[in-house]
């Protein structure tokens, strides 16, 4: 649970359903989705339009993760441009790499059309804003491997970036016209909704305990006592993955992400601050987001410290990181602060796993988790409904466990001060 004092400027609709008892009553499921978040319920979703029998479990309340406490920023693609895809991947499987990757932020706007969602969002756009020399050439770089595909995308000049963010500092930069913002935790509650319309059944506050083999069927207990029956589980936990597979929690490092809201904007500062609703990131190796929200706040987040906050100075850089992008913001107040989780895998892409048939997980959202989890989502409810493997984008892949990860998020931590004052140099 977030601490009491980490305050999401995302709230529930009134009107969102509550699913602490639908649990399903005997027979054998389709599948058992273990986490309720953007992932799981894109999955349930799919799965159940398809025909297949659902039951999703979340240990806590919809919405209560990452996917309901993230910055709400679309953005297509992954870490990784498309040739570089397609060198470590070969032209085959790189190029259907390149063209999911293509598809992400279309799998969020494509359902939020088509299942008549109702979220708040704005599909203006991302801006990765460059702050030196070299990350300037890296979007030239990228913005001509997508240009060569077909994407609406467009490199930015000084000029352009200072007009299109209000930002100091930038050199130029890259715009993805593909992207856009929404309200995460009203896109997340939506999603259940549409999943439980669908017949997928969703419990609220169940957590699983302990996951079993009996002949061709899985057996999902669940703490107080229920046991469900499927043939097959689908863990899509992420980040807030626990001991239930062995092994997988040790595969990923998860890192928190801090964010903060001002209070609503002045008209006049509003309107040469993203004035065409964009998204936005930088170059920073310790890189800030930022996007303003339907109610005309900034909002600007980034990596946190590895441990729990324990007061308002835990978010103390990032009001720098604010005031030195926009001065004139140093007289507005900061209303909100809150963090979540992001879960890195070491080579920066989605892993999907199936240690044994039936049993898979997917980890590594890698800080983009609302469309590329949206899309994870559809293409899994595939692959349980046909058995196809070529149905998933990415290759199955053992579980490796990273070396001596009891100490890595050390490393990370001293990584990322490394990396902050690096940053500060730069500036």
């Amino acid at each position: 649970m977030p601490a009491a004092f980490s305050d999401p400027i995302w709230r529930k609709p009134q009107t969102a359903p509550l699913f602490q008892s639908e649990l399903s009553a005997g027979g054998t499921l389709d599948a058992v989705i273990v986490g309720g978040g953007i992932m799981g319920l894109s999955t349930a979703l799919h799965a159940a339009r398809a025909g297949l029998s659902i039951q999703v479990l979340d240990a806590g309340a919809i919405g209560q993760g990452a996917s309901g406490l993230n910055g709400g920023q679309v953005i297509p693609g992954l870490k990784y441009d498309p040739e570089w895809l397609i060198e470590h991947f070969g032209k085959e499987r790189g190029e259907a790499l390149v063209d999911f990757a293509a598809s992400t932020a279309d799998a969020v706007f494509d359902v939020i059309r088509d299942e008549k969602l109702a979220v708040p969002f704005t599909r203006n756009g991302w801006i990765q804003a460059a702050h030196t020399e070299t990350a300037l050439k890296a979007a030239a770089n990228r913005d001509q491997q997508w240009r060569a595909r077909g994407a609406d995308v467009k490199l930015l000049d000084q000029t352009e970036i200072a007009a299109m963010t209000g930002a100091k500092g930038y050199l130029g930069g890259w715009l993805d016209r593909r992207a856009g913002v929404i309200d995460p935790l009203s896109y997340t509650m939506e999603l259940a909704r549409v999943a439980a319309s669908a017949g997928a059944k969703i419990a609220e506050r169940q957590k699983v305990v302990k996951l079993g083999k009996e002949a061709d069927l899985w057996r999902v207990s669940i703490q107080g006592g229920a046991e469900l029956r499927a043939k097959s589980v689908v863990l899509a936990t992420n980040a807030y993955t626990d001991g239930l597979l062995p092994d997988l929690a040790r595969t990923i490092v998860p890192l928190h992400s801090f964010q903060i809201a001002t209070a609503p904007l002045p008209a006049a500062l509003a309107d040469s601050i993203l004035p065409g609703e964009q998204a936005a990131s930088d170059s920073r190796r310790i890189l800030v987001y930022y996007r303003k929200s339907a109610d005309g706040r900034l909002v600007l987040g980034g990596r946190g410290r590895m441990a729990l906050p324990s007061s308002a100075a835990d978010w103390a850089h990032l009001e720098r990181a604010l005031i030195r992008l926009y001065p004139a913001l140093g007289d507005v107040a900061i209303e909100k602060r809150w963090f979540g989780r992001v879960a890195m895998t070491p080579d920066h892409l989605p892993h999907l796993h199936e240690p044994e048939k039936g049993l898979l997980a997917v980890v590594g959202c890698q800080g983009r988790g609302v469309g590329l989890m949206s899309a994870l989502g559809k293409r899994m409810a595939n692959y349980l409904a046909s058995g196809d493997t070529r149905q998933l984008p990415f290759l199955l892949s053992p579980i490796r466990p990273i070396p001596f990860h009891a100490f890595r998020q050390v490393g990370v931590a001293a990584t990322i001060a490394w990396y902050r004052m690096l940053d500060a140099f730069e500036r």
